[in-house]
């Protein structure tokens, strides 16, 4: 009689088991996977950077800053030393302001104007910050 408890006691917990080990089988993502994420992540922190560089070099954005007495060069190193989320608000700034400047406009508008001065006001806030 104690043989068949022994034997249905094995086989229960084998059977409760069973489906936990299976549980633990990889969901883990493939290493050319991650490695395509974090390349596009990379690729993406890059182009908005640049883009934020880019804007910072125009001929208009200078002469705001220095209208404001902004110092580029500070907010240069401010857009180096960005983080991803920091960079991704600068980017959609700087891209706006590059649109209103972009067809060779020889006028900056009040609108442009004043996203240059919040780009700019926004690197110098994340520079103080720091």
């Amino acid at each position: 009689m104690r043989m068949p408890v022994s034997v249905l006691a094995i086989l229960l917990t084998v059977l409760t088991a069973v489906p936990r080990v299976h549980a633990q089988g990889s969901h883990t993502a493939t290493q050319s996977a991650i490695d395509s994420a974090l390349d596009q992540h990379v690729s993406s922190i890059a182009a908005d950077r640049a883009d934020v560089l880019r804007v910072l070099e125009h001929p208009a954005v200078k002469d705001v800053a220095s209208h404001a007495g902004i110092d580029l060069r500070r907010a240069t190193s401010a857009v180096q030393t960005a983080d991803a989320q920091q960079l991704t608000t600068m980017a959609s700034q700087a891209r706006q302001v590059e649109q209103a400047l972009a067809g060779g406009q020889s006028r900056v508008v009040i609108s442009t104007t004043v996203i240059i001065i919040a780009l700019l006001v926004l690197i110098l806030l994340i520079v103080a910050l720091d």
